[in-house]
């Protein structure tokens, strides 16, 4: 009888521990593994180098000049807006106040909206934007500038859409991805901006990401 009890419990065991085994590793991966990162990979003196973003100069929304140095040892989620949109980036906007609020004592996190419509979007309207959306600007600064500067760090560098274009006035792109950039400039994840779900998904990538050199 014990012979058979002890068949049974191998042949049991035999069965289960592969499926706690990928349990396991599954619940790693999600809570503890860092995001991967993104973009395309070259290979400099025989060293891997990773896609980053590249430099770029812009005004804020109090007329301030930032620059990718202003990125330095920071966090960085990124969107693209304008405040003209009358659906989806006012739910962007309210996702973000809501990552904003919750990671509130986070010294090296900052979030970046870049206007795509810079000529509508001067800086003064994002400090009226920023007024009417109750936004925290201590580190949020909404973007700016040069329309050609702008689409080619949403195509080039930040890569959110697919398209060709040369920011001309004909030119129009549109995303509703969150972009998470790690303390090295380094694309890290991509995630829907309009659903509350993918921020619980965006916080705990942002909480794994602090733990990194």
């Amino acid at each position: 009888m014990k012979q058979k009890f002890y068949l049974r419990l191998f042949i049991v065991l035999v069965f289960l521990l592969p499926i706690m085994a990928n349990f396991a590793m599954n619940w790693i991966n999600k809570n503890y593994s860092a995001p991967p990162i993104l973009g395309p990979v070259t290979k400099e003196h025989g060293k891997v180098a990773y896609h980053t973003i590249s430099d770029f100069s812009l005004k804020n929304q109090d007329n301030e000049e930032i620059t990718r140095a202003d990125w330095n040892e920071k966090i960085v989620v990124a969107d693209f807006f304008f405040t003209h949109c009358p659906s989806v980036c006012p739910k962007m906007t309210k996702n973000l106040k809501e990552l904003q609020s919750r990671l509130k004592d986070n010294n090296g996190f900052h979030i970046y909206s870049f206007s795509i419509d810079p000529e509508r979007d001067s800086t003064a309207r994002l400090k009226q934007y920023v007024q009417q959306q109750g936004i925290d600007n201590r580190n949020w600064d909404l973007l700016t500038g040069s329309k050609q500067e702008i689409y080619r760090l949403a195509r080039n560098s930040f890569m959110i859409v697919a398209t060709d274009g040369d920011g001309g006035p004909a030119d129009f792109i549109h995303s509703e991805k969150f972009v998470l950039i790690d303390k090295h400039k380094r694309i890290r994840g991509y995630y829907e901006g309009t659903k509350e779900s993918e921020i619980e998904k965006l916080i705990l990538d942002i909480k794994k990401l602090e733990h990194e050199n």
